[in-house]
């Protein structure tokens, strides 16, 4: 679902002329990371739960952990920016297109591709670092940075400090610019309070998880919750971005009835 849903979502944006505006360029690179979140993690959670193969090699743990990990870093701060552009649209609209330009949006999307992919080579090049337990089970449906941490028999004491900074500063204050945003929206436009209570529910239960998984363990542990609200944002955050995002829209799903209508007058 989540794929399918993310791989429409790009389709029709990218093949519809009147959706290429800033809005539905930032939901293409949210749909894309959707799908690098959900190719990451779902394929061999799935395969342990289909097949009860329950192994993957060190490499291949090393990769999803970074892959995954980079996606998600992007994705919180793709979603600030997101917020950020719809506080544009709406308490100045005069100056949208002036404020966000072409070159603006592209500066915005790709640095939010950047420092998401530093923040998780950096993660991954400490965990490199670390030497392991024998004991090399880890108590989780895919490899993410605290339950790989609990096999350290090295000193964590860098990582953990280094994941409360990147999550406070990815997690925390990315949260607090995106409800600031939606507020200033809310204010503006009352009628827009529906729209933003459902982003808003979106947006709080994706920071919320990550803030609770990234942030706790370096104080506790608790990895059967974790794993509960992993699937939070690893499953169920992809699935529900496409629907709250882009289905609720007119113009996507007009766009979609389109695309099909097209299709069916060529097979005829």
């Amino acid at each position: 679902m989540a794929f399918t849903g993310n791989i429409l979502i790009t389709v029709v944006i990218s093949t519809d002329p009147r959706l290429h505006t800033p809005m539905y360029f930032f939901l293409i690179n949210l749909s894309v990371l959707d799908i690098c979140c959900t190719t990451a993690a779902i394929p061999n959670m799935l395969k342990i739960l289909v097949i009860d193969k329950k192994a993957i090699s060190y490499s291949g743990c090393i990769s999803q952990l970074y892959l995954f990990t980079a996606a998600l870093s992007t994705e919180l701060i793709l979603l600030t920016v997101m917020a950020y552009d719809r506080y544009v649209a709406i308490c100045f609209p005069l100056r949208y297109k002036t404020i966000m330009s072409r070159t603006a949006c592209m500066c915005l999307a790709g640095a939010a591709w950047i420092l998401g992919s530093v923040n998780s080579m950096t993660h991954t090049c400490l965990i490199l670092k670390l030497s392991f337990m024998e004991t090399n089970i880890i108590d989780h449906f895919f490899c993410e940075i605290p339950p790989v941490l609990k096999l350290a028999k090295s000193d964590t004491y860098v990582n953990d400090i280094v994941i409360v900074a990147s999550d406070v500063l990815l997690g925390m204050i990315c949260f607090i610019l995106t409800v600031i945003s939606y507020t200033y929206i809310i204010s503006t436009k009352k009628k827009a309070f529906s729209t933003c209570a459902s982003h808003l529910t979106v947006v709080t239960i994706f920071y919320g998880g990550v803030i609770y998984t990234y942030v706790r363990p370096a104080f506790n542990n608790h990895l059967e919750a974790d794993k509960v609200v992993s699937a939070l944002y690893a499953i169920a955050s992809p699935v529900l971005n496409p629907i709250i995002y882009s289905l609720r829209n007119k113009e996507v799903i007009n766009a979609i009835n389109k695309t099909f209508a097209r299709k069916a007058s060529w097979r005829k």
